[in-house]
């Protein structure tokens, strides 16, 4: 007999009714993740597939790291096609927007580093490669637009100085925050995260775009230049 499949459970242990019942709050992490897989394969239930999408996920607060794994490792589990990566995909990605919906509203303005920390935080934390994103603001630091870079390392070899202006200027920014995050969870600079500041401060100051700080996220602590009182340009 398949084991793990929903319709072979009592009907009052089934996600589906004990989430009509008593709410979406009172289902486990994999049953919640098993009513949006909707059904397994012939040979696997869908709980049992759930259970694999937290595994891969690691043992430590596995729904953080959940929002960012992509397709291709998605679609190593059995029992998770295209469609069902590309709808994980997409259910991470609206859980993003509307955390930062609730957390900032409409329109976002970036008064301190601490709100352009704020901004990447939940996003980037639990990453266990390097991410490189900037954040574009207009004259009165309204976000303009958020662009991943590069993942990896923020060493310039990887993360062209020429590639970020460009961008900013394509956006017609006149502010500028890079932002990248440290995977062992602490955000103290290293010499290359000093020299990366150091030369993408001086790229912008020479098309006149003002690079407001470097910030590095760490897990739900950040380093920010500016507010440890380093000044970009003199680095």
């Amino acid at each position: 007999m398949k084991k793990d499949l929903i319709r072979q459970m009592p009907l009052g242990e089934r996600p589906y009714e004990r989430c009509e019942r008593y709410g979406p709050a009172a289902l486990s992490d994999s049953e919640l993740l098993a009513v949006l897989l909707r059904n397994g394969t012939k040979d696997r239930g869908v709980g049992q597939i759930a259970d694999e999408v937290l595994k891969l996920c690691g043992d430590e607060r596995p729904l953080g790291r959940l929002i960012n794994l992509s397709g291709d490792e998605l679609k190593k589990i059995d029992g998770i096609g295209r469609v069902k990566a590309i709808e994980l995909l997409c259910l991470c990605e609206l859980s993003k927007r509307m955390w930062r919906q609730s957390r900032f509203g409409g329109r976002v303005h970036v008064s301190s580093p601490g709100d352009a920390a704020s901004w990447y935080m939940e996003e980037l934390r639990y990453l266990d490669k390097e991410q490189v994103c900037i954040l574009l603001l207009d004259s009165r630091q309204y976000i303009l637009s958020d662009i991943k870079m590069s993942v990896g390392t923020a060493d310039m070899s990887l993360v062209s100085v020429r590639e970020i202006v460009r961008q900013a200027l394509l956006k017609d920014a006149s502010r500028l925050i890079f932002v990248h995050n440290h995977p062992s969870g602490d955000p103290a600079p290293s010499n290359e995260d000093i020299e990366t500041t150091k030369m993408l401060a001086r790229g912008c100051d020479f098309v006149g775009i003002r690079m407001l700080d470097s910030i590095i996220i760490g897990d739900g602590i950040y380093f920010s230049f500016t507010e440890k009182g380093k000044k970009l340009e003199q680095l």
